[in-house]
């Protein structure tokens, strides 16, 4: 018996990272299996490691030593989920970032650095069964979109699938921009306090999932997969402002899209 995908009307059938107008550096795709992460020149990260860590679950591979993309593969070698990490010390007195409340929730601490993980399978299944390749080519990516709210990855918060489902939960609906989508944001407000802000954007095309991203409120330049938006550009994806982001200068950010065309997302 076939397992039925979870997405609707959207298979998710490729993965791409960072948005930019130089298109020899924007949309970039990264590899969805194991053997072509090997063939095209990303290691693991934790040489020796098995698949199930303290922390996170998944092989975990990077490329030129880069925190901005880090993929996660199953016991089988299929794209599993993905991680974006950055130096604890990168800036420490940028925004006094992270405030307490985020740290662990999402932004997990290990081995100096913090992460945000996503899952595009149930994260205990990961280092189980994990998918076969039939699996893989049915689904796509992924079955649905997690991310990990804590120290383990049993601790995983499921991402609304279609735009509807969004509307009635706590994500603040954003705006829309072509080759990224409409934008959801989690809890905002205009008054809101900024240490409160969830460092994850949900993108909806075609009234479903198909999109998400990573925003923290500290300017990271170690990685070139990164991106750097300006306080005078987050009107355009955010409905309201917060008025504390206008004290918080450049963000960044990282579009990752679970489709293989970002230019066909007009929302």
């Amino acid at each position: 018996m076939q397992r039925k995908v979870a997405i609707t009307e959207s298979k998710w059938n490729g993965l791409k990272v960072t948005w930019g107008l130089n298109p020899f550096s924007s949309f970039q795709d990264v590899p969805r299996t194991k053997a072509d992460a090997l063939h095209q020149g990303w290691v693991k990260k934790d040489a020796g490691a098995g698949c199930q860590g303290a922390h996170f679950n998944g092989e975990r591979f990077w490329k030129d030593s880069d925190l901005g993309v880090i993929l996660l593969y199953d016991v089988n070698g299929f794209i599993a989920g993905i991680q974006t990490a950055f130096d604890k010390n990168t800036s420490p007195n940028q925004n006094n970032y992270p405030a307490p409340q985020m740290q662990t929730h999402p932004l997990v601490e290990e081995g100096g650095n913090y992460h945000s993980t996503a899952y595009f399978i149930p994260s205990d299944t990961v280092c189980t069964t994990g998918r076969t390749e039939a699996d893989f080519h049915q689904e796509g990516t992924g079955t649905g979109l997690w991310v990990q709210n804590g120290t383990t990855p049993s601790s995983t918060v499921q991402i609304p699938m279609t735009i509807e489902q969004a509307r009635t939960s706590a994500w603040t609906e954003g705006k829309c921009f072509a080759s990224m989508g409409k934008h959801f944001w989690y809890n905002l407000s205009k008054g809101m306090d900024c240490n409160d802000f969830f460092p994850m954007f949900l993108l909806y095309n075609g009234g479903v999932l198909n999109g998400f991203g990573w925003a923290y409120g500290i300017d990271i330049t170690a990685s070139s997969r990164l991106e750097h938006p300006p306080a005078v550009t987050y009107a355009q994806f955010m409905a309201e402002v917060p008025t504390c982001l206008g004290t918080w200068g450049t963000l960044t950010t990282l579009h990752i899209y679970l489709t293989d065309s970002a230019l066909a997302d007009t929302c």
